[in-house]
Parts: C-alpha cells; sequence; structure tokens
C-alpha cells in the first residue's frame, strides 16, 4: 500500500515507517518545516510538507494513498494539558477523516489506553470496557476519546477506521523523554518515591508492529488495545532500579498528600522534583488486556523486564543516566 503517515517522525512513528517500508508499503510522511526528522532520515520516504491542523494540506498529503496512520498528537508531559490539545488532536483527527472519506482511504487512529478507562484500585479493562472516571483533569484522555467518538461516527458514514490504543510505551531513541524520564527519576532520586497507581507498559518495537498489522488486518470500526505487563508504579519503580543494580529505598507517598503537595506548590508556583501534569494519570490505574490484538492481528507483546532493559541501556549508553 502507498500509506500517509502524520506524526511519522516521532518516537513510535519513526518506528511504524521503519517497519512499514521494511514489508514493501511505500511512505509518505506529513512534516512541518519545523519537524526534526533525524529519526527517519536515513529511511526512504515521500515528505509532504503540512500540519494536521491544516485541513487542505492534511488532503493534499493523502491524495494517491491508499491509507492513513495518524500518530500525529501532543504527548510530552509538558504539553499535556495545552490549550492545543483540541486543536491538534481532535482538529487534527477530524481533518484526516474528512480528507480520508473523499479519497476512500483506510484510517488507522492511534489513540491510547488513557482512553479506555481507568480505575483507583487496580482492575483489568478491555476495549469494551465503558469509561466511568471524571475526565475534567484528564485533558489528554478526554481529547483521545473524543476523537475516537469521531472516528466511529466516521465508520458509520462509511470511513474505513481501526482505532488502536498503545499503553505506555518505552523503548530507545525516546529523546523527548516521553515516558524515559520516569526511569531517570527512579535512577536518580534517593530514596525514590512513588504514588499508588500503574499502568500497563509496552516496547516500541511491539507497537509499531501491531499498528502495522492493524492496517493490515484490523477490523473496521474494531478497537485493539496494545499492552504488555500491568505494573504498578512501585514494581515500575523496583524493577527499573533492580536491572540497573542499584539499591534504594523505595517509598509509598498517599496520593491525597501528593495530589495536595502538587496544589499547593503549583498555586504558588513553587518547583517541584516531579511533573506536576503526571498526577492526575499516574495516581490511576491503567490496566488493560491485549488478548484482542493478539488474537486478531497476530502480535504479541514482550514482559516488562524486556521492555525496560533495552530502554535502560539505551539511557545509560547516551550519558542520561550512570
Amino acid at each position: 500500500m502507498k500509506v500517509l503517515v502524520t506524526g511519522g517522525n516521532g518516537f513510535i512513528g519513526s518506528v511504524v515507517v521503519r517497519m512499514l517500508v521494511s514489508e514493501g508499503h511505500e511512505v509518505r510522511c506529513l512534516l512541518r518545516p519545523t519537524s526534526q526528522t533525524d529519526r527517519i532520515d536515513g529511511i526512504t520516504f515521500e515528505r509532504a510538507m503540512g500540519d494536521v491542523r491544516d485541513a487542505k494540506s492534511v488532503g493534499e498529503a493523502l491524495e494517491g494513498c491508499d491509507a492513513v496512520i495518524h500518530m500525529a498528537s501532543l504527548s510530552a508531559w509538558d504539553q499535556i494539558d495545552s490549550p492545543l490539545m483540541d486543536e491538534v488532536v481532535i482538529g487534527g483527527t477530524r481533518n484526516v477523516l474528512d480528507a480520508a472519506k473523499e479519497r476512500h482511504a483506510r484510517v488507522v487512529f492511534v489513540s491510547s489506553i488513557l482512553a479506555v478507562n481507568g480505575s483507583t484500585t487496580p482492575r483489568e479493562f478491555d476495549e469494551s470496557s465503558e469509561w466511568t472516571l471524571p475526565d475534567k483533569r484528564l485533558s489528554y484522555s478526554r481529547a483521545k476519546r473524543k476523537a475516537e467518538a469521531m472516528c466511529q461516527t466516521a465508520v458509520a458514514d462509511g470511513v474505513d477506521v481501526v482505532i488502536v490504543n498503545p499503553g505506555e510505551v518505552y523503548g530507545p531513541n525516546d529523546t523527548s523523554l516521553i515516558t524515559a524520564c520516569n526511569l531517570i527519576d527512579f535512577a536518580k532520586s534517593t530514596p525514590v518515591l512513588v504514588c499508588n497507581g500503574g499502568t500497563s507498559v509496552v516496547y516500541v518495537d511491539d507497537v509499531a508492529l501491531a499498528i502495522v498489522r492493524a492496517l493490515e488486518r484490523g477490523r473496521t470500526g474494531e478497537r485493539y488495545i496494545l499492552g504488555g505487563d500491568n505494573v504498578t508504579v512501585k514494581q515500575l519503580a523496583q524493577l527499573s532500579l533492580e536491572l540497573l543494580g542499584k539499591h534504594k529505598r523505595v517509598v509509598k507517598v498517599p496520593n491525597r498528600v501528593i495530589e495536595a503537595i502538587t496544589a499547593v506548590a503549583t498555586r504558588l508556583r513553587i518547583p517541584l522534583p516531579y511533573n506536576s501534569h503526571v498526577i492526575p494519570y499516574a495516581t490511576k490505574y491503567w490496566f488493560v488486556t491485549s488478548q484482542k490484538a493478539q488474537r486478531e492481528l497476530g502480535v504479541s507483546f514482550r514482559s516488562a523486564r524486556d521492555t525496560l532493559a533495552p530502554t535502560l541501556d539505551w539511557l545509560k549508553q547516551t550519558g542520561r543516566i550512570a
């Protein structure tokens, strides 16, 4: 197929582009003039200049393509509450869906498990789970859920759309430190402070392959969770320290204490040793099952240990941790 990829220069997107090309697909990437492309510069692909927020450039980029993998999003924690969230995630998805409808192209929309559901105590969710959390403070979840709803409306209108929901993705070349920042904090903090919460961790290559398989095999209108082991924040810290050979105390702090400290410090503009935008998400459990993706897409997801080990190796090799 000839495939347009939005966000193809990103952490996950660059691996998706590499896999598409290696499997014989022809790739076109929608890039802004300011996009950093070092992760994909050695790959053969076509460049289309534009922005997902600009409907005209999206339509022009999709011209002649069979499908689009829509990954462009705000994902850095510093951007998670940005006023641009709706413009990029919701508006961008609308532009992609409109262009795909006009050109009869397949769409793979890359969402997140943060749009599936979370809980205050550990429990597992699947693709059919109902959203039960108040989402006033979960702007990323709200935006992705709204974009997914638009995808389902487009399906009802005849557009061929598949949705994938990756867990918390780790791996080498996370140069923006989207998730690797967590591992750096564990390595450098003494003691290591954690809250009550957890998530599904997954390796970047496994996610990228599952996205390609969703393009090739995914059923129209279906969601596919792409997640590995479910681990608490404490387990994530302990495993990271074990792999690094570091012996430090991991201290669990009650969520209400962390939330109160964060609220006061944010209001008074007092610097915190962590990113305050993380707290509404880190204090929830985002535990999921990926059985459906394994069954229907023919993919598998490696263990938390095998996910973190190469990520930590990369962080050490690049001097980000000792």
